[in-house]
């Protein structure tokens, strides 16, 4: 922190923060002191005690104005340590024109990317994923669960179906799942893509550091074979704050 915390909620710097309700101000005057660097990425604030008396404003103010910028990701409350300025979001681009993995996405923007991994193992098809999948009722199917990380930064959820035949042992993917199916010469070419708005819910706002509520894209996909068959199931949630996809778009004949 490199200014004293009294300077920063005085009630002559509140008083900078424009026209509006109290709540407004101090909240305009807090993300400037993070913008401006006054504030920095991991400082804890005080006490909303501490904070109110700085600023001479109740407490209700107060949390009224840190509620917004939790609310908008500028800040964060950790249960039981406080609220801290939250680390800056890097906004990744990903084009749909291509089919790739998300490690390979990230190491073509230099990042490094990694998974936390929720879950591998062998089951019995569910109904979308004999339909998806072309699977019988007497067949497996490997489910491979993770989180996906770049740079530190935790930025989607990825829920991956493939048939048994294809990837009979989930434990062998241990980076990239297209980099292994591509082993087994079974690496999809092509893939359909459909991508809807969410809001997060507790138990995924808290695995990606957002608040619940916060905007996200829920992404289906499913990949083929050049054959036409079906080798990939995935269902996805990714950070609103952290992701754009973008799409050419040409001029088609009449």
């Amino acid at each position: 922190m490199t200014e004293d915390l009294s300077t920063i909620f005085s009630p002559q710097r509140l008083s900078g923060g424009g026209t509006g309700p109290l709540y407004v101000k101090l909240r305009r005057t807090l993300e400037d002191a993070v913008k401006v660097g006054r504030l920095k990425h991991g400082d804890a604030l005080p006490p909303e005690r501490d904070i109110a008396e700085f600023a001479a404003v109740s407490r209700v103010t107060v949390r009224k104005a840190i509620d917004d910028l939790v609310a908008e990701g500028i800040l964060v409350r950790r249960h039981g340590s406080g609220t801290f300025v939250a680390k800056p979001v890097s906004k990744v681009e990903q084009r749909l024109s291509q089919l790739t993995s998300f490690t390979e996405d990230m190491a073509r923007r230099g990042m490094t990317a990694r998974s936390e991994w929720l879950h591998k193992g062998i089951h019995t098809p569910s109904p979308d994923e004999m339909m998806i999948l072309g699977l019988a009722a007497d067949t497996k199917v490997s489910r491979l669960s993770r989180l996906r990380i770049a740079d530190d930064q935790p930025l989607a959820i990825e829920h991956a179906s493939v048939s048994g035949e294809f990837l009979p042992d989930p434990s062998v993917v241990t980076t990239s799942l297209y980099a292994e199916l591509e082993k087994q010469h079974v690496r999809p070419v092509r893939a359909v893509q459909r991508i809807s708005a969410t809001n997060m819910k507790e138990a995924d706002a808290g695995l990606l550091g957002v608040p619940v509520g916060a905007a996200g894209l829920s992404i289906e996909r499913i990949s083929y074979l050049g054959s036409g068959r079906a080798v990939e199931f995935t269902r996805s949630l990714y950070r609103g704050d952290a992701y754009d996809f973008v799409a050419e778009l040409t001029i088609g004949a009449n």
